[in-house]
């Protein structure tokens, strides 16, 4: 007869996953290890699976595996623009890990989280290659939880200064920039997205999606030497524009093959970020090139940053543990 051992299974809160502050060289380090991986075929990335109800929200689900770490993570995520009048967040998510050899249940993370953390990593490992080295000058449109999470990241990896921020939600840019100058920088709260752009090094735009969000950026306003992340899908950017930029990249193109609308127009994209890491693409080349990262959000970056937050929480006894 045999007799099952109990399982137990730690439940990571925000407040407990913010309490490890991860360094930006960690995550970094941690995604560049599963592309690494990736790459001799121990790593296991399925493309991200998106529903769009007619009525603007938006459902997202990412799998990816690895054994080294032996680590299953699916995240689930829902953005609603309508949950602003309810008093709620617009995006919600989890992550559940697995054992990748036994399936046994390993743990169950806050999503939105994660979602901040591996996205600024993402474009932390790609500004590495394609950003300018002695940028001091950071611009975002946008100023929610992505752009704080960038910027903790970037002021870790460059120089910074200065920072231009534009935001539609006066309330975001007003903390947004009260955080940077806590930070030590100045912080200039700008009146129309052209003003933030046009003399930044780094920009990040992270824009919520809507089905009423017209294009309203043209990186012809980018100064040469720009780096710019999208992390709203360059819905916000002039598709006309994106012809100014010497070098984009992308985070997966085996994804983007499967899906019905490209990022940006196809012949424009230089690579993806696999092949930028491992240099089968050329990063930065000059000083007055301007390059960009344009991503969806990949599993592998999500894999990354929660194997990375449960290895610290085990060995740092944080969490819950629930029984099975």
């Amino acid at each position: 007869m045999i007799t099952e051992t109990p399982v137990y299974i730690r439940f990571l809160s925000q407040k407990a996953l913010e309490q490890m502050q991860l360094a930006t060289g960690e995550v970094v380090a941690s995604i560049e290890h599963l592309i690494d991986e990736r790459n001799r075929s121990r790593v296991w990335n399925a493309p991200k699976a998106v529903i769009t109800p007619p009525d603007g929200r938006y459902m997202m689900a990412t799998l990816a595996a690895a054994d080294d770490p032996q680590i299953l993570a699916v995240k689930t995520l829902l953005l609603n623009p309508k949950n602003t009048h309810r008093g709620l967040k617009s995006i919600y998510a989890l992550v559940t890990l697995l054992d990748s050899d036994t399936g046994l249940p390993l743990a169950l993370m806050d999503g939105g989280w994660v979602t901040a953390v591996r996205t600024a990593g993402l474009s932390a490992v790609a500004a590495k290659r394609l950003a300018r080295e002695d940028s001091t000058i950071a611009a975002f449109i946008g100023c929610g939880v992505q752009a704080r999470s960038h910027l903790s990241a970037f002021a870790d990896l460059f120089p910074l200064k200065e920072v231009h921020a534009f935001s539609r939600g006066v309330e975001n840019q007003t903390v947004f920039c009260r955080k940077a100058r806590e930070m030590g920088l100045a912080a200039i709260a700008c009146e129309s997205a052209q003003e933030a752009l046009c003399e930044a090094d780094l920009i990040v735009t992270s824009v919520t999606i809507s089905p009423e969000l017209e294009p309203f950026l043209d990186a012809r306003w980018l100064k040469p030497g720009a780096f710019v992340t999208m992390t709203d899908l360059a819905a916000p950017w002039f598709v006309e524009g994106m012809t100014i930029f010497d070098r984009i990249v992308i985070d997966d193109q085996e994804q983007e093959a499967q899906m019905t609308k490209p990022l940006v127009p196809p012949n424009l994209v230089s690579g993806d970020l696999t092949g930028l890491v491992n240099k089968k693409i050329l990063g930065r080349t000059n000083e007055t090139e301007r390059t960009a990262f344009v991503f969806r959000g990949l599993a592998l970056g999500d894999l990354a940053l929660s194997a990375l937050a449960y290895q610290r929480a085990c060995e740092t006894s944080r969490g819950v543990l629930i029984e099975m």
